[in-house]
């Protein structure tokens, strides 16, 4: 304990100086063990992913970690779960690729089973889901656990305002190093206790970030595809926010409530006046929630 105490106070020294930044290890060991109760609290379950590749309809995961937790109604979490993780034979080879990312063999993965009734225990007693990149790790979920849709997710990278905070970039790792910690990522277990720190993490505004992330999630928006639109448009789509989904081949954003009647009037201007050669007169438009958002 007191080599600790010395690390600290030699760690509050160098950063004092203003030329030096100190990053401490993700750490949650003072949420363990603490005794909570269900009642009072909201309950919010991390996952992370690791698959055979980025193609839902085809690749599987090959690692399932998740981790539960419980937070006060104002965002501050006050107790962890224990960490869980399984492994699971694809039964394929890992890609070269894959290999070199995640640290996982044929061999590690051989034999080897995800819980289904531990994983679906959870998953339902959660209140929401998250995941930092929840457009990735969702629709993996939703595909190997079909017999729970319909849940509430969450993202961490895209429903923070992270650059209006001062944040440079989304990525996990990067986001970490800004709140000062540090993790070994990409494997699945790691990367939920690094998620778990982001979410602790207080704002310059004074709120956590699970406190913002969750208002925004918690908020109905609207899905807008500018279907019909010709490719000469592509780029002032791109500019504009627009993704391409290749699944069904038009360009797709999502809008918030009050900005919605602002995206109509700026795809008449933009992409559907005659001179732009649209094969469509108007946008598809659907509302979504966080019980929809990010699933394929």
């Amino acid at each position: 304990m007191d080599c600790l105490i010395e690390i600290e106070e030699a760690a509050a020294r160098i950063e004092a100086t203003g030329a030096y930044r100190v990053l401490r290890r993700v750490d949650h060991r003072d949420l363990e063990d603490r005794e909570t109760c269900d009642v009072g609290f909201r309950i919010g379950l991390v996952v992370d992913v690791e698959t055979t590749g980025v193609e839902t309809s085809c690749d599987k995961i090959v690692e399932f970690a998740a981790r539960m937790f419980w937070a006060t109604y104002d965002g501050e979490i006050v107790a962890v779960g224990p960490s869980r993780s399984w492994l699971e034979d694809p039964g394929e080879a890992l890609s070269q690729d894959i290999v070199r990312l995640t640290g996982l063999t044929d061999a590690d993965l051989a034999f080897c089973s995800i819980d289904d009734a531990e994983v679906a225990e959870m998953l339902v007693r959660a209140d929401f889901i998250v995941a930092h990149n929840a457009r990735f790790d969702r629709p993996f979920v939703e595909r190997r656990f079909p017999q729970r849709p319909g849940l509430a997710w969450c993202c961490s990278c895209h429903d923070v305002d992270w650059p209006g905070h001062g944040f440079d970039g989304r990525g996990l790792g990067w986001l970490l190093a800004q709140c000062g910690q540090f993790h070994k990522g990409h494997r699945a277990a790691a990367d939920v206790d690094a998620t778990i720190a982001l979410l602790r993490h207080v704002l310059p505004n004074g709120r956590t970030v699970l406190a913002e992330m969750l208002e925004v999630a918690e908020r109905p928006a609207w899905i807008v595809s500018a279907v019909g639109a010709h490719f000469d448009v592509k780029e002032r789509l791109k500019a504009r926010g627009y993704r391409w989904q290749p699944e069904a081949s038009v360009w797709r954003r999502e809008v918030a409530d009050a900005a919605l009647a602002d995206e109509r009037a700026w795809l008449d201007q933009n992409v559907y006046r005659p001179e732009f050669r649209p094969r469509a007169t108007e946008p598809s438009i659907a509302q979504v929630t966080w019980l929809s958002r990010y699933s394929s």
